[in-house]
């Protein structure tokens, strides 16, 4: 991405980034972002739809709609940063999550662990994903918005986790 070229003998110089690359580089990573909040906005519905625990039911749409407002910010940031077509669906993948909780819901009989078992992975996913673009160099409004969004993301896989360990409930 750099460009080094030598002004004077024994000096070399470095040519930053274009606005362009670095404008690609994290409509990029948002738009890898808006795909992870929308697979975890499909997987909790996917979850919620396959629970009979209203508790539970109430928490995991709840999710699914902050997944929804966090893949909505991305998407305004990405508009920001010249995107005129940021990301709206979700991964192959994801889908691909979302099909293994309905088929084990429907084999084990809509068991809940096995739900959270698999809302949990789904959550690690996401947590991944976001440690990586926080590990990047982003603008400070960026940054501020993943950070948040990580943030309440860690929640929800440390409450997730939490309702799949303490399971003796059903």
């Amino acid at each position: 991405m750099c460009d080094t070229r030598n002004d004077a003998p024994g000096t070399i110089k470095i040519k930053p980034p274009s606005s362009l690359e670095t404008n690609s580089d994290l409509r990029l990573t948002l738009n890898e972002l808006i795909q992870t909040c929308r697979d975890g906005q499909e997987g909790f519905l996917t979850a919620a739809e396959n629970i009979d625990d209203l508790e539970v039911k109430k928490w995991f749409n709840e999710y699914s709609l902050q997944r929804a407002k966090f893949a909505g910010e991305l998407q305004s940031a990405s508009h920001e940063l010249g995107d005129s077509k940021p990301e709206n669906a979700s991964s192959v993948g994801g889908a691909l999550h979302r099909g293994w909780i309905n088929l084990k819901a429907a084999v084990e009989g809509r068991n809940v662990h096995g739900i959270l078992v698999e809302c949990e992975r789904g959550e690690d996913s996401a947590v991944s994903d976001y440690r990586k673009a926080l590990e990047l160099d982003l603008p400070a409004n960026l940054r501020e918005t993943i950070q948040r969004q990580y943030t309440a993301i860690k929640a929800a896989h440390d409450r997730v986790r939490k309702l799949r360990d303490a399971g003796v409930r059903w």
